[in-house]
Parts: C-alpha cells; sequence; structure tokens
C-alpha cells in the first residue's frame, strides 16, 4: 500500500556520525578539527540545496561527536533553509525534557527548521557511561518515548513511570514558535517497533543498512495498516542508508572500500560477525542498501528505493570510516547539486499524466 508519488515534495537529506576522518597521510584526524569539519559539511549541505542535514550520536573512540546538539547549534547559526536534525538521540539514556529544551533552543536559532530522530542507537556504551543496566533497554525506551510524545504537546505534562519521578502539570521550555518540533522514531525493522510509531503518531525513519531495501515494504505496509486503524492521519516515512558519490562509479567504489572495511571490520569484530569481504562490499553496491557510485548510479538506486517503498524521505549517510574531509564535501556537492535533481526527474517520469 504505497501512495502515489509526490517528487516536488520528497525530501533529501544527509546523515553523518563524525567519523574520524583520515588526514593526506592516512593518519587520524584530531578530534577538534573533525567536529569543525562537520560544521563545515553541514554548512555546505545548506548551499547546494540539501533539505536536511543529521547528526549522530557516539560515545567511543571512532566518532567525534558525542554532544550533536552543539553541532546542529553552530550550523544553525551559519545556514539559512537545512533542517537540523540528529541521526539519532539515543533517547533510553537520555533525558527526554533535556531533549526538548535543547531542540527548542535549536529551533529557535534555526527560526523553525529542528527536528528530532530518536532510537535506540547502534552501540551500547552509553548506558554504562551515564549510569543505565542494559537489562532496562525495552524498559527505558518504552517509558521515555512516552514521556517525549507527552513533552512534544508544550502543553503541561502530566505523566508516571518507573525510570524516573512523576510529573503533575508541569510546563517545560522554551516553547517554540510553531507549538510542536518535527520527531522521527529510527525503526531496524522490527513489527513491534512499527507499530509503536503510528500508535505515538510520528513519522518513521527506517535504517536499512544492508540487503535489498525492498525488503522492508510489509513495514511500510505495516505502518499505514496501524495509522489506518489508529484513525490517524497519513504520516511522512524516511529511509536512511549508507554511501557515497565521486564523479565516477569506479573512484567512489575504489575510495570507498578501505574506509568501509575499516569501520565494519571493527564493528564485525565487537560483535563476532564474519569479515567485511570486498565481495559483500561489491553485491551490496550493485543490489543492496550501500547507494556508492556516480551521481548517475546513485540517483538511479535512490529513485528505485524511493519508488519501491513508496516513502517521503531519503537521507544518504555519507560518511562511513576514515573518509577524508575534502571527499566528503565533494560527495555532498555532488548530492545536493546533481543527485537529487535527478532523482526527481527520474520519478516525474513514473508519475501519470
Amino acid at each position: 500500500m504505497t501512495r502515489q508519488l509526490d517528487p516536488v515534495a520528497l525530501q533529501f537529506g544527509l546523515n553523518t556520525f563524525g567519523d574520524v576522518s583520515s588526514d593526506a597521510n592516512g593518519d587520524p584526524v584530531p578530534y577538534p578539527q573533525v567536529i569543525r569539519d562537520v560544521v563545515a559539511e553541514g554548512v555546505l549541505a545548506d548551499e547546494v540545496g540539501v533539505d536536511a542535514f543529521a547528526i549522530g550520536e557516539h560515545h567511543r573512540d571512532d566518532y567525534a561527536v558525542s554532544a550533536p546538539d552543539v553541532l546542529l547549534g553552530a550550523i544553525a547559526a551559519r545556514t539559512e533553509r537545512v533542517r537540523l536534525s540528529t541521526a539519532v538521540t539515543v533517547l533510553s539514556s537520555d533525558d527526554p525534557i533535556r531533549v526538548f529544551e535543547r531542540f527548542a533552543t535549536i529551533d529557535a536559532i534555526s527560526n523553525g527548521r529542528a527536528e528530532i530522530i530518536v532510537g535506540r542507537g547502534s552501540f551500547t556504551e552509553s548506558f554504562p557511561l551515564f549510569g543505565f543496566e542494559l537489562a532496562d533497554y525495552q524498559t527505558l525506551f518504552d517509558e521515555k518515548l512516552d514521556l517525549l510524545a507527552e513533552v512534544l504537546k508544550e502543553g503541561p505534562v502530566t505523566w508516571s513511570g518507573s525510570v524516573r519521578p512523576p510529573l503533575d502539570g508541569v510546563e517545560v521550555y522554551p516553547k517554540t514558535a510553531a507549538g510542536r518540533i518535527p520527531t522521527w522514531v529510527g525503526v531496524g525493522g522490527s513489527p513491534e517497533s512499527v507499530v509503536r510509531t503510528a500508535r505515538y503518531g510520528l513519522p518513521m525513519m527506517l535504517a536499512i543498512i544492508g540487503g535489498d531495501p525492498l525488503r522492508f515494504a510489509p513495514y511500510v505496509d505495516l505502518y499505514h495498516r496501524a495509522l489506518d486503524q489508529l484513525g490517524t492521519d497519513r504520516l511522512p516515512i524516511g529511509v536512511h542508508s549508507p554511501g557515497f558519490i565521486a564523479d565516477t562509479d569506479d573512484e567512489a567504489r575504489e575510495l570507498f572500500w578501505p574506509h568501509y572495511a575499516r569501520a565494519f571490520g571493527r564493528i564485525g569484530r565487537e560483535r563476532g560477525w564474519g569479515p567485511t569481504t570486498r565481495d559483500h562490499y561489491d553485491a551490496e553496491v550493485a543490489h543492496g542498501s550501500l547507494y556508492v557510485g556516480s551521481p548517475d548510479t546513485v540517483a538511479r538506486k535512490i529513485a528505485a528505493t524511493v519508488a519501491g517503498l513508496g516513502v517521503d524521505r531519503f537521507d544518504l549517510k555519507y560518511s562511513t570510516g576514515p573518509v577524508p574531509h575534502e571527499a566528503l564535501l565533494h560527495a555532498i556537492e555532488l548530492y545536493g547539486t546533481r543527485v537529487i535533481p535527478m532523482v526527481r526527474e527520474l520519478l516525474a517520469e513514473r508519475v501519470p499524466a
């Protein structure tokens, strides 16, 4: 059950986790410079017409960004139109009230361009760091999402649960000009997560990081059915997937491969996965959820995903591993000036006259 494509309304975002990049000698760039580089990347995204720029939250040595909201505030002061988001805010180890307060402040700085994407996160290092038990993983997310949903209404908050003291008619400040901060829930693909997102009346961002993206079509249909059963109007659905763009297919594949291998090789060793092989990488580029190639190749692959799933937004995670900052800037420029217009043209050809 997919919606009629609207190429004009379709939104395009860029995501980064602030991966520690490498310099010309292949050495790690210092954390302060990586943070400044991410700000420059967000400014460029605004200049080339990207709709949203999202920064992830991590607390480990291969990522420089642990406080994405601070960077988003810096980018807000230097941009005019791009939406400023997280990818994701790890709500389980954060305070929903503080999350709202920070993003309401960004919303004011940016003149209404803040949004939040909440999720469980792809790592668990924030739990022991902030004094939470992994055994409470499910309860923490469920209750904190419930509280955030109340706070987002920007009225008096009355709430009770097991993870913090209750609230009785509490007002949270600052209020936003629009009366609400757009907030998505990042979903990795469990039916329970899909239905919960619909129940709270929040848009869904599908994190698709491997395999055929169209295998997520049942989750899109489930979300639509759940909204229908709840009597809720249709809400946006987005896709978040990794990729990289260069001038040619060969250049993109060869430049990105060693950085992808390093990043996923480390994650694989930590989680007991098999080795990250070139064959697997090439298969993901050709048929899976790895959007690597020239602007033409990446645009055609994005258009196929958007059309196949009927989604409203596509976010490209443009940085994976220690890709040099200069290559990331070029990828952002190609995404904004060539990929996005081409995707719109390809999708317009699919819309019946």
